[in-house]
C-alpha cells in the first residue's frame, strides 16, 4: 500500500544540459515501481521586479522550457509507452521548486554536473547538494550510468547503526528486490588515531550491528541475496570502491540541512563526487 508521498517519481529537467541519463533512470524506476513519472522544469523569476512576466523575453523563456519539457516527455513515452508521464513547468528557482514537489513524491531524481566540492557549493546553478540535503523523500543523483552489465547485479548500502542507516537499509532492500539484484550491506570502521581497545573486538561489534540491522528485512525480502561486509578505512573511499560496479549506492541522511546543504554529511557529500554509479540519499524521516 502506498502513502501520500508515493504518488510519483519526480525528475528535474535542466534545459541547459543533457537530461537523457537522469530521465532514463527515473523512467525505468517509475516503471519498476508502477508509479507515474513527473518531469519538472523550473523557470526562475526575473531578478528585476519591475518587469512583468508577460514580456516577450519572459514568454520566450517559458516557451523554450515548455518545448524542452515536451521533448523529455515524448522521449519517455517512446521508451515506456505504458508509463503515465506528466510534465510540469513551474515558476521559481529550481531548488525551491524541487524541494516543494518532493513533499509528495516517492523519489526525486537529479542529474550531476560532476562539479568539484567547492564549485558545487558556490555555483549559482547547483541544485544537487541543497536538494539532497532538504528533500523529505529519497534523492537520486545520476552522474554516471548504472552498471547493468555487472553479473550478478548488486546494490550497495552503507550503514552505521544509526536511525538514518535504518531508513537507508529499508530502501536498499526494496530497491534490490525490485531489480532482482543482490545487496551488499557495508559498514566501514575507521581506525581511531589512538587505539584504546582490541581492534578485533571493534570489528566483531560492527559485524553484530550488520546482523541485527538486516535480520528482519532479510525475512521480509527472502529473494534478496545479502552479504555483510565490514571494511576498514575512510568511509567515502571504501564505499565508493565497494560501489564501483554497482547499480547504485544507498546512504542515509541525518536531519534536514540548510539551504547550502552544509549539514548533508561528509560521507554523502563525498560519495556525490566520488561514486561512479547513482547515489541515493535517504532521509531519516
Amino acid at each position: 500500500m502506498t502513502g501520500p508521498r508515493d504518488r510519483d517519481v519526480v525528475v528535474g529537467i535542466d534545459p541547459a544540459r543533457d537530461w537523457h541519463l537522469p530521465l532514463a533512470w527515473a523512467a525505468d524506476e517509475a516503471q519498476r515501481r508502477r508509479l507515474p513519472l513527473r518531469p519538472v522544469l523550473a523557470v526562475p523569476p526575473r531578478h528585476d521586479a519591475h518587469h512583468v512576466d508577460g514580456t516577450p523575453g519572459r514568454t520566450a523563456l517559458r516557451q523554450a522550457g515548455a518545448d524542452r519539457l515536451e521533448q523529455a516527455c515524448s522521449w519517455v513515452r517512446d521508451r515506456h509507452p505504458e508509463l503515465e508521464v506528466t510534465g510540469d513547468l513551474l515558476e521559481g528557482f529550481p531548488v525551491s521548486v524541487l524541494g516543494s514537489v518532493a513533499e509528495e513524491a516517492r523519489l526525486v531524481v537529479l542529474g550531476s554536473r560532476h562539479l568539484s566540492r567547492t564549485a558545487e557549493f558556490f555555483s549559482a546553478g547547483s541544485i544537487v547538494v541543497p536538494v539532497s540535503a532538504q528533500a523529505r523523500c529519497p534523492v537520486v543523483v545520476v552522474g554516471d550510468a548504472e552498471h547493468i552489465s555487472q553479473q550478478p547485479p548488486y546494490v550497495v548500502v552503507g550503514i552505521d547503526g544509526s536511525a538514518s542507516a535504518t531508513a537507508s537499509l529499508a530502501f536498499a532492500f526494496d530497491e534490490a528486490d525490485l531489480r532482482g539484484a543482490a545487496l551488499r550491506v557495508v559498514c566501514v570502521w575507521q581506525r581511531p588515531v589512538f587505539t584504546l581497545g582490541d581492534e578485533e573486538v571493534a570489528l566483531r561489534a560492527q559485524r553484530t550491528v550488520l546482523s541485527e540491522a538486516t535480520a528482519g528485512l532479510s525475512d521480509k525480502y527472502p529473494d534478496v541475496h545479502v552479504t555483510h561486509e565490514v571494511l576498514t578505512g575512510h568511509p567515502v573511499e571504501q564505499l565508493a570502491r565497494a560501489a564501483e560496479h554497482a547499480l547504485a549506492v544507498v546512504v542515509g541522511r541525518r536531519g534536514r540541512g540548510g539551504y547550502t546543504g552544509m549539514r548533508l554529511g561528509s560521507v554523502v557529500h563525498g560519495l556525490l563526487h566520488r561514486a561512479h554509479c547513482p547515489v541515493i540519499t535517504v532521509p531519516t524521516e
